[in-house]
């Protein structure tokens, strides 16, 4: 039977080249926006010309709202792979960020990942098999300046991911986190100059979405059945 998987910002750069890997390697993907569906109908159409795709829109910070949607798919059969990929950057220097800055990004990243992925759980238990891929970000681990928030969300996602490995590990089912360094996509093309990246990067490149891809797609599968509460850096030798 094909595995279900749920990508959540799958509409974006990096969820863009995740899900179409997924869908690559024969899952059912179902390509998740918030204020983009249409992107995520275009794709999610893109790849049903070769695979098998659906899109679905909801705000992964309102936890009903979510819950509603995922009740929805989950009527479909299990949902065994969950990809948290949505998430936000609001920066500013801590003295001069707003405590709705705080809020929002903390919101999507951490509490998004509690409201999409406590809902799928019982399915995965029930079916003994479950992968969890939380996308976290090079910044949880070393701190950014002007990244408080973000940072703070993406190391709460670390301290999540390999909690909730522990608890689930019996159950055949496996928690991890990818944290992407510089990866060229729409959101980071501004924010990065070639000079910065050759002094930030060992490799002098930023990385490609299908790396990132690459990652999550090997720790979706079979293969990475014994890989479970871990954090694996995709960042061109940065740390």
């Amino acid at each position: 039977m094909m595995k279900r998987a749920l990508v959540t910002g799958g509409s974006g750069g990096i969820g863009a080249a995740i899900c179409r890997r997924l869908a690559a390697d024969g899952l059912h993907v179902i390509v998740h926006a918030n204020s983009r569906l249409e992107q995520a109908r275009q794709l999610a159409s893109e790849l049903a010309g070769s695979g098998s795709a659906a899109a679905v829109q909801f705000d992964v910070t309102d936890r009903a709202a979510t819950e509603a949607a995922l009740e929805g798919l989950l009527e479909g059969g299990p949902i065994q792979v969950v990809v948290n990929n949505a998430g936000i950057h609001d920066d500013a220097v801590m003295p001069a960020m707003k405590p709705r800055q705080w809020s929002r990004v903390i919101d999507v990243s951490l509490n998004g990942f509690f409201n999409v992925t406590q809902p799928l759980l019982m399915a995965m238990i029930r079916t003994r098999w479950g992968r969890v891929i939380n996308i976290s970000s090079v910044a949880g681990l070393t701190g950014n300046r002007g990244q408080t928030n973000y940072a703070a969300a993406k190391a709460g996602l670390h301290g999540a991911t390999k909690s909730l490995a522990l608890e689930v590990a019996s159950r055949g089912i496996t928690v991890n986190a990818v944290a992407p360094g510089i990866i060229a996509t729409a959101m980071s093309k501004g924010a990065f100059t070639t000079e910065v990246i050759e002094r930030l990067v060992p490799m002098k490149r930023a990385g490609a979405p299908e790396e990132v891809a690459a990652v999550v797609a090997f720790l979706a599968s079979e293969q990475a059945g014994y890989i479970s509460g871990q954090i694996i850096s995709v960042n061109g030798g940065m740390i």
